[in-house]
């Protein structure tokens, strides 16, 4: 995929990728750090650790198809709160 709004690839992080994959031209880094982390609801796999989120065995954020996720997510959440 093309760098864009909706995805982007920063091969120069010292830590790209920053999860294990298979595909690293599809690892998006537009999430860098996930928005949806203080959700409990987020859709991800995480685990607690210590009672910290864990999020390190989820990719939901950096799919190519991650920054629809997430936006759709976020406005799910705020429709809930009205």
């Amino acid at each position: 995929m093309e760098n864009s709004y909706r995805f982007y690839r920063n091969t120069a992080c010292q830590y790209f990728p920053c999860h294990k994959v298979q595909k690293e031209e599809e690892f998006n880094c537009m999430f860098c750090y996930c928005p949806l982390y203080l959700m409990d609801d987020c859709g991800g796999k995480f685990r607690y650790s210590n009672g910290i989120k864990d999020c390190t065995d989820c990719l939901l954020p950096h799919r190519p198809n991650g920054y629809d996720y997430i936006n759709l997510k976020i406005m799910e959440h705020n429709r809930k709160k009205k």
